[in-house]
């Protein structure tokens, strides 16, 4: 499918293809009302003329504008770049002469249908003797054929037209397209709903290599009519202060997302810490728990120390007294006893000196 087939006024005219059997059932109807009181050639001469003039005119002079519907025309500076190329390609000499043939073509349809118009005279379905008001109806028919048919075909012509070459077209001037083109309708601003219009895709105009080098070549691109000094260039005030703001907007924006990264870390950092403290927490209940269970533990050892029975234990020595023999009890009885006639000899001593001490110091008084 070609780029430009997505134009919605294209398949509009080509199907008005659909309303051209109705108009040969018209033209073949009018024929065959009444008897001819014409010459044969006159009569065909007649229809023919009537119908096929116009429109071959029409299509060779001022093609159709097929952005146009009924009694409504779209207005020439609302089309879209590439509806003002598909109006170049229907000014190109290949759709006048395809014009040509079909209008030639119909000329020899149109005989057909004169010689069998008596035939079809049985099925017509009022009662119409005036052989001239039949043939004035067979030419509007006629022309009704012509146009239907004459449109459509160079609709076809056009969108058979590549890709490549339609790419190249030039876009119809905008200020000849109402003198070059033929319009019936009344102009309007939009003609179709606007779903539909922006179906039309604007194809970017190739220009010719060889077009394009010779205007390299004949204009002087550092000319101060065609490139204007650098320092003439000034941005707008309108446009700085647009540029300043997206700027605003552009820094606030990466702001607040590395406020937004920050915070969150924080958050992060703030849970790692609780979780840390909780830990903290817990390790100081068991150690507190441990130290309690340690003292009970020590209380109840130092209970049972103090509730031990005293045991009278057998030392060596005394079982070396018990095994003495009674002769050394016997020796130590008698020290025993010597010491204590010792003690109570000195004591006498003592208590005599203790007597004699105040007479010798009475008499030294006296």
């Amino acid at each position: 499918m070609r780029s430009f087939w997505s134009d919605p006024y294209l398949w509009i005219h080509l199907a008005g293809l659909a309303a051209l059997p109705i108009w040969l059932e018209l033209c073949f109807l009018g024929l065959a009302v009444g008897d001819p009181i014409f010459p044969v050639w006159l009569e065909l001469a007649f229809v023919a003329i009537s119908g096929i003039a116009p429109i071959l005119w029409m299509q060779w002079q001022r093609p159709f504008y097929i952005f146009s519907l009924l009694a409504i025309a779209l207005k020439p500076e609302k089309l879209t770049l590439s509806q003002r190329q598909l109006l170049t390609r229907f000014k190109s000499p290949q759709n006048r002469l395809l014009a040509v043939a079909v209008a030639v073509s119909f000329a020899i349809v149109l005989r057909q249908l004169y010689i069998f118009a008596p035939i079809g005279a049985a099925a017509v379905p009022f009662s119409l003797e005036s052989r001239g008001l039949g043939l004035l109806v067979a030419a509007i028919a006629f022309l009704g054929c012509n146009l239907f048919l004459q449109v459509p075909i160079s609709v076809a012509s056009v969108m058979l037209t590549s890709d490549a070459a339609f790419a190249s077209t030039e876009p119809y001037p905008l200020e000849q397209i109402s003198q070059h083109f033929t319009s019936l309708g009344l102009p309007v601003s939009q003609l179709l709903p606007e779903f539909l219009e922006n179906r039309a895709i604007a194809s970017p105009v190739i220009p010719s290599p060889t077009k394009s080098e010779s205007a390299v070549e004949a204009v002087d691109l550092w000319a101060d009519d065609v490139v204007p000094p650098i320092e003439e260039v000034t941005p707008s005030p309108t446009l700085e202060l647009v540029a300043a703001e997206s700027v605003v907007e552009e820094s606030t924006e990466a702001i607040s997302e590395v406020n937004g990264i920050a915070l969150e870390e924080l958050v992060v950092e703030q849970e790692a810490l609780e979780i840390e403290a909780e830990t903290t927490v817990e390790a100081i209940e068991a150690l507190e728990i441990e130290a309690e269970t340690t003292v009970e533990a020590i209380a109840d050892i130092s209970t049972e120390v103090v509730d031990l029975p005293e045991v009278n234990t057998v030392t060596e020595s005394d079982s070396e007294v018990e095994q003495a023999p009674s002769e050394d009890l016997r020796a130590i009885a008698r020290i025993d006893q010597q010491s204590v006639d010792k003690v109570s000899s000195a004591e006498s001593s003592v208590i005599e000196i203790e007597s004699e001490e105040p007479e010798t110091t009475s008499d030294s008084l006296g």
